[in-house]
């Protein structure tokens, strides 16, 4: 079976796309693909502070907490390089579109959820949505611009990386706490900007679709989309339904490594492969996404679990919580806005990989001292360093492997780098999730024999309502928590600090001054 791409106009239309747009033209569409990415974003965000109101609507035990997180992140990740493929054979506007749609269909749907199953399922369907509108905003904008005007406007996409990612919870707060909206909301607020986003895009990005006729490879989306499906599932489940080292692990562990090995064969002979092998000859196609993998594991984690923290160490409502991590929020927004200026100016961007990495393991060092009576002043600074390292660091990879393809590759090359980072914060957040509720039972339990409290059924086996434990325990409790969370940063320095390492390894190259 062939895809062919077409022309949407008539040639002399077709050709008139093909000249640079201005910088005007630039920022029209950028509206809108920024629309785009900040709901595909939100989504995987928004529920964090609303999902016990939610399970408990729809009687949902722990596990279906477990799902509905995971669920989008699992279908964000492997359609993230079959978009990025698609992206080289047909239409970019037009697949962006359609993950558009994708995205409000089911938000729609998850919004209406009457049980923990329609939700998990409505928010798989949705991180398909949102795994094609993240990953082909950074291919257009790629095909808009050259790579050394790139850095100006990518700045803009890591401000409204770093709002989506980390005021979403704040969002999701205010939703649940505003009792006339309720938490179905959360699943609706994204719809309008959506809607407007398409209609933006229709109106102002205008990219030359160039005819080709192709086999789409079906069998190598399918065997990809296996062995990511697999490892993620048990990273997920691992050391809460069953031991880490278990039959069940062997087994999917070893399932995932056949499949990734099969995967390499059917890749290797596709005449269209969804991830080209020869993309990682390219020394910084290799880097970035071992980078990637990396830094995906601390960002995720730094956003996951800062929420926990001041809601179950500082006892804050998810609305004030969501307040306190604003200095990681200006951070991130402020060091990729300026980075994309600068690099775009002298048209080198290694020294903002190298600097980013080593601030991002710097700040998680620090943030891992946090405890539950640590001065906000502390935290504020620390959550600073951490997303300026983060700032400079999560589009510049992108950009850094944008610069090594040619164009005819950009979106599978794009797609990698997204794909691998988001794979690394499904991974980590359940890895790290399973290590902060180990070390939070420990120290509770070490707090509750000091102050020779019987431990027998405490907190119920569950996440604590502070307003509703006695009031000897709630210091106790807030203690653990603020002591796990903190080993939870301690453990995802040296991951950023791994990250540092490989770039440091990347050969850096001029950005280009002309499409190809």
């Amino acid at each position: 079976m062939t895809a062919t791409a077409t022309p949407t106009a008539s040639t002399g239309a077709a050709a008139a796309t093909d000249q640079p747009m201005t910088h005007r033209q630039v920022m029209e569409a950028l509206s809108g693909l920024l629309l785009g990415l900040f709901v595909a974003v939100l989504s995987s965000t928004v529920v964090s502070n609303a999902l016990p109101r939610i399970l408990t609507d729809l009687h949902g035990g722990q596990s279906a907490y477990t799902w509905v997180i995971t669920a989008t992140l699992l279908t964000l990740t492997a359609s993230t390089p079959i978009w990025g493929k698609l992206s080289d054979l047909a239409s970019k506007k037009l697949l962006l579109q359609i993950a558009l749609v994708i995205y409000i269909a089911s938000s729609a749907l998850a919004g209406f959820s009457q049980n923990t199953g329609q939700l998990i399922a409505c928010r798989a369907l949705q991180g398909i949505g949102a795994g094609g509108v993240t990953a082909l905003a950074q291919i257009c904008l790629a095909a808009m611009v050259p790579p050394r005007e790139r850095g100006r406007y990518s700045g803009y996409f890591g401000a409204v990386f770093a709002l989506a990612t980390i005021g979403g919870p704040l969002i999701g707060g205010v939703i649940v706490d505003t009792s006339w909206l309720g938490w179905r909301w959360c699943f609706y607020v994204g719809i309008p900007f959506a809607l407007a986003a398409i209609l933006v895009l229709q109106r102002t990005l205008k990219l030359p679709v160039v005819r080709r006729k192709v086999r789409i490879d079906y069998l190598g989306a399918l065997v990809i989309t296996g062995a990511v499906s697999l490892l993620m599932i048990w990273i997920t489940l691992a050391g809460k339904n069953y031991a880490w080292l278990s039959w069940q692990t062997a087994a999917m562990v070893g399932g995932g490594l056949l499949l990734g090995g099969l995967a390499v064969v059917v890749e290797r002979r596709a005449a269209e492969p969804i991830i080209p092998p020869h993309l990682f000859r390219h020394r910084t196609v290799t880097l970035s996404a071992l980078a990637s993998v990396l830094v995906g594991i601390g960002m995720y984690g730094a956003t996951t679990f800062l929420s926990q923290y001041f809601q179950l160490a500082r006892d804050k409502s998810p609305t004030v919580a969501g307040l306190m991590t604003l200095p990681m929020i200006l951070g991130l927004a402020v060091s990729s806005t300026v980075a994309g200026r600068l690099i775009t100016k002298y048209g080198k961007w290694k020294a903002y990989l190298v600097a980013g990495t080593l601030l991002l393991a710097v700040g998680f060092a620090l943030l891992g001292t946090a405890r539950a009576d640590t001065a906000y002043g502390l935290l504020s600074v620390y959550m600073a360093i951490t997303g300026i390292g983060l700032g400079l660091t999560m589009q510049n990879l992108v950009l850094a492997v944008q610069n090594t393809v040619p164009r005819a590759e950009l979106g599978a090359a794009s797609s990698v780098v997204t794909f691998f980072r988001t794979m690394g914060g499904a991974m980590g957040v359940s890895a790290l999730g399973a290590l902060m509720n180990n070390r939070v039972g420990h120290y509770l339990a070490e707090n509750l024999a000091a102050a020779h409290v019987p431990a027998g059924g405490a907190l119920g086996g569950g996440i604590p309502d502070l307003h509703k434990l006695p009031a000897p325990l709630v210091p106790l409790v807030t203690d653990a928590f603020g002591h796990g969370v903190g080993v939870v940063f301690l453990v995802a320095a040296p991951f950023a600090l791994l990250a540092f390492f490989t770039v440091l390894f990347i050969r850096e190259t001029v950005l280009r001054t002309a499409q190809d």
